[in-house]
């Protein structure tokens, strides 16, 4: 069951990208930014950490999940560190995932032929 609850909130999340790309004419940035703009503020308000109990990797592996492992990150941080802890816990949670897609397009550019 824990597979289709996860199945199905991934592709909620994804349908709601689908229209926006479709009905407001968003172009995927502006997707992507706002998906993530709405992962900080639905961990601000202390949601999201509930939906991803609810859903599993339905709700940690869309974007909208980067933009709750920043909030997330940067206000544990906070707490302990002040203000500088905002810096260390936006990179803490992330910098895996960006580290990665960081190595994996410079490998892609290794073997194919970017055009540019």
């Amino acid at each position: 069951m824990d597979y289709l609850i996860a199945f199905v909130a991934g592709g909620l999340i994804c349908v709601i990208g689908q229209l926006l790309l479709d009905v407001l004419k968003l172009t995927p940035a502006h997707v992507m930014t706002t998906f993530v703009v709405a992962g900080t503020i639905l961990d601000g308000f202390g949601i999201y950490d509930k939906f991803i109990e609810f859903a599993g990797a339905g709700a940690t592996v869309p974007i909208v999940s980067f933009g709750h492992s920043l909030l997330h990150g940067a206000m544990h941080q906070a707490d302990e560190h002040g203000f500088i802890g905002i810096g260390i816990g936006i990179f803490e949670l992330t910098s895996a995932g960006i580290s990665a897609a960081i190595l994996f397009s410079f490998i892609i550019a290794l073997i194919f032929k970017p055009k540019g």
